[in-house]
């Protein structure tokens, strides 16, 4: 199927890894010309380079910027560099590192904070830097990923419980405002996906339990119908068919790719 995104600029947030970078390579197999971020240009820089290989017959460009998705004056000169490569901006996929597993008692206000920062004040910012262009040109897609957590919240994931149903709200709010402007604006949220950052909340909750990690992640997939993790190739497909033109009657969505985990109808 053709998506209709080939010669598009897509900005893909958090790529050096995970999910990102999962998302980053499938708008490359599409024909999507990249910028991709990370605070650690050594990762980046090897995720750039993993998808120029994988796509070697591809005309997809790809420009890394080093960023910090908590810092405001980062995520301006993430566009301003987007613009002076490419001169436009048509897609933006929001992302961003998950807070600590901790109970509420042994939250301060400096973690609350950096949760806030890094998961809800960082989608606000790079979609208030997109949205004006997206406006003008009369066409964006703007995909938010957030978690499980959004619409099921998890004990030892406070932080990620508070924070991120806010995107959601931001989500649909934004999909009203601006669905006549041609700008469409969709969250995705995973469930149990096989990236280093579940493999770490894995350890975590595996030492809390005072049991073996393979352990852990066998008692896991037990309330995943499917009866098994995802992989982040799976939730990125998802991600650019909603960036794509097959999808140009969707938007407000909180969509759940999680292998059936999500108990709710809603």
């Amino acid at each position: 199927m053709d998506l209709g995104i080939r010669g598009r600029v897509a900005i893909v947030c958090a790529a050096s890894q995970g999910l990102g970078k999962a998302t980053a390579l499938s708008f490359a197999r599409e024909g999507v010309d990249l910028v991709i971020c990370s605070r650690d240009r050594g990762r980046l820089e090897s995720a750039a380079r993993e998808i120029r290989t994988a796509l070697s017959e591809q005309r997809s460009r790809v420009l890394t910027v080093v960023a910090d998705l908590t810092n405001a004056a980062d995520i301006r000169s993430l566009v301003a560099m987007t613009f002076g490569e490419f001169g436009r901006v048509d897609i933006l996929v929001t992302n961003a590192g998950g807070p600590p597993v901790a109970g509420f008692l042994d939250l301060n206000d400096a973690a609350w904070e950096e949760g806030i920062q890094l998961n809800l004040m960082s989608t606000i910012r790079c979609i208030r830097e997109v949205l004006p262009h997206m406006r003008k040109q009369r066409w964006g897609r703007i995909v938010n990923i957030a978690s499980i957590s959004a619409r099921q919240p998890i004990d030892d994931l406070i932080v990620s419980s508070t924070v991120r149903p806010g995107i959601l709200g931001l989500s649909k709010v934004l999909a009203n405002q601006y669905a006549r402007d041609g700008v469409l604006v969709n969250t995705v949220t995973p469930g149990y996906i096989l990236t280093d950052r579940q493999k770490e909340l894995g350890r975590a909750r595996a030492a809390k339990e005072g049991i073996e990690f393979d352990r852990y992640m066998a008692d896991l997939v037990k309330d995943i119908p499917m009866s098994r993790l995802g992989m982040p190739g799976e939730l990125a497909d998802v991600i650019v068919f909603l960036c794509s033109e097959r999808s140009s009657y969707v938007t407000g969505v909180a969509l759940s790719v999680d292998g059936g985990m999500a108990k709710g109808l809603l």
